[in-house]
């Protein structure tokens, strides 16, 4: 975990973050995207997400939030011609609002240059 902060997140942001891992899950069964993301960091990072009650923290690094922003990218672009592509929207709006905070845009800049 790299540059890890101690977050609360609202339900509404772990149910987001959750099916948004999800889905990347399901995509790593296609040969196509099989090495997009690594499994272990996914299944992983779910587990720290859904772990904490209700109203209780979580920690997460700079590289687990990357991985969450790869994977909204990733289904806001598979889902541009589905109906529901305003909803995706909202969604990744909301969660990079949630995640992209707790890190400032130097240490974002310098994870990415990594």
């Amino acid at each position: 975990m790299i540059e890890a902060r101690t977050i609360h997140l609202e339900p509404e942001a772990v149910m987001a973050m959750s099916q948004i891992l999800g889905i990347m899950l399901d995509q790593m069964f296609d040969a196509e995207t099989s090495t997009m993301w690594n499994t272990e960091h996914i299944i992983e990072l779910e587990a720290r997400l859904v772990a904490p009650a209700e109203g209780e923290s979580v920690e997460m690094g700079i590289d687990d939030a990357s991985l969450l922003l790869q994977g909204m990218a990733f289904t806001e672009v598979m889902s541009a011609d589905l109906p529901w592509i305003d909803m995706v929207r909202w969604v990744t709006d909301f969660v990079t609002t949630e995640l992209r905070q707790h890190w400032t845009e130097e240490e974002w800049q310098t994870f990415s240059q990594q």
